[in-house]
This record gives structure tokens, sequence and C-alpha cells, in this order.
């Protein structure tokens, strides 16, 4: 299962990223993360379908700073991503 998530709210500077990437190695998920000029954080998540649902949810809350608004999640063909990395 892949699929991309874009996390609207206050999730610069508060460990996002860092925090995303852990939870996606600790579940064996491939994909990456990264910051979008817009003050958005955007990810794709890749494997097994329990693991993608628990770091999606995941989004919804981020990190004890973050001020999470909104997010947005599309599915997506996979591509075969094997590791996770922060862009």
């Amino acid at each position: 299962m892949r699929r991309r998530i874009v996390v609207h709210g206050q999730v610069h500077g508060v460990g996002f990223r860092f925090t995303c990437a852990r939870r996606a190695g600790e579940a064996h998920l491939g994909g990456w993360v990264r910051n979008l000029p817009d003050g958005t954080v955007e990810a794709v998540f890749e494997g097994a379908p329990r693991e993608v649902e628990s770091l999606t949810a995941w989004c919804d809350i981020g990190p004890p700073l973050a001020q999470v608004k909104r997010v947005e999640v599309f599915d997506e063909t996979p591509a075969g991503e094997e590791s996770f990395s922060i862009r």
C-alpha cells in the first residue's frame, strides 16, 4: 500500500519530519517526508496496510509541538520503496 499525505498547520520547526521518519523506520515503511515552501509537510508511506494506516492516523496529531489543522490523504500505486528518508 502507498499513501501520500499533506499536513497543514504549524508543522515546520516542531520535529515533524524527524519524528515521522523515526516512526516510519520503526514500522519498516518505505517512502519519504519533506517540508514544502507553503508551510505544509508532505510524506509518502509505503508498506503493509496496517502500518501505513497507523502512520496516517499519527499525522492527524503529529509530535507534541505540532498544531495540525488539516491532513490531505491520497492513495497511490506502490512504487517499491523500501527505505524511508527525510528530504
